[in-house]
């Protein structure tokens, strides 16, 4: 299995961070996603690929270009892609209300919502308390989207909104030890367990 992780955005992109600017969505995914590759790697074996380790933005379709190349050069079609954002309920400029946790699969059924299901239950463990955003409409928690990502990639691939850059609680969190372990911990987590229920 190779894991392909996704971080969001890039250091040219307007907005995304948060009000006070002390959390910007392209430096704080890229930790993230750091932080589970060595995780994932030293403790666990499982070989993980960032996606852009640049600094600065790369097209949606030059990463599905990288994720598929990876998928079908490397992992012998045995990978899953996650992409890891940070919500937001508004446009950056004051903050808003909205608060959670919550994850995205494409439109219908697949090992990406086998994958949903195994973060959302993670999630639920590593941020005890924390709202849950969730769409059961489909039998399943996550919710559907036709983001480019999901529609231009062949891996099964949830995209992660690991709480909201524009909540003042959220951000308090998301950038302590605390918060950072979590939002780790349940990506490792939910990844291990996904990868447990596809060899049953």
């Amino acid at each position: 299995m190779i894991v392909i992780l996704d971080n969001g955005h890039g250091s040219n992109t307007p907005g995304k961070r948060s009000p006070n600017g002390v959390l910007r969505e392209y430096a704080y995914t890229r930790e993230i996603a750091r932080l589970i590759k060595e995780k994932l790697e030293s403790e666990h074996g499982i070989e993980t690929i960032l996606l852009v380790p640049e600094e600065e933005d790369i097209s949606l379709g030059e990463r599905c270009r990288r994720a598929n190349q990876i998928y079908t050069k490397q992992a012998k079609c045995d990978a899953l892609i996650i992409s890891i954002h940070n919500n937001a309920a508004g446009n950056g400029s004051e903050w808003m209300n909205a608060r959670g946790w919550e994850a995205y699969t494409y439109y219908g059924i697949s090992k990406s919502d086998i994958l949903a299901t195994c973060l959302y239950d993670a999630a639920r463990k590593y941020l005890p308390g924390m709202k849950m955003r969730e769409d059961w409409t489909d039998q399943d928690a996550d919710k559907e989207a036709g983001f480019y990502i999901f529609k231009h990639t062949i891996a099964p691939c949830v995209l992660t909104e690991n709480l909201f850059q524009d909540n003042h609680e959220d951000v308090d969190f998301l950038l302590s030890p605390e918060g950072k372990e979590a939002i780790v911990n349940l990506h490792v987590q939910g990844i291990l367990d996904y990868i447990s229920k596809i060899k049953e």
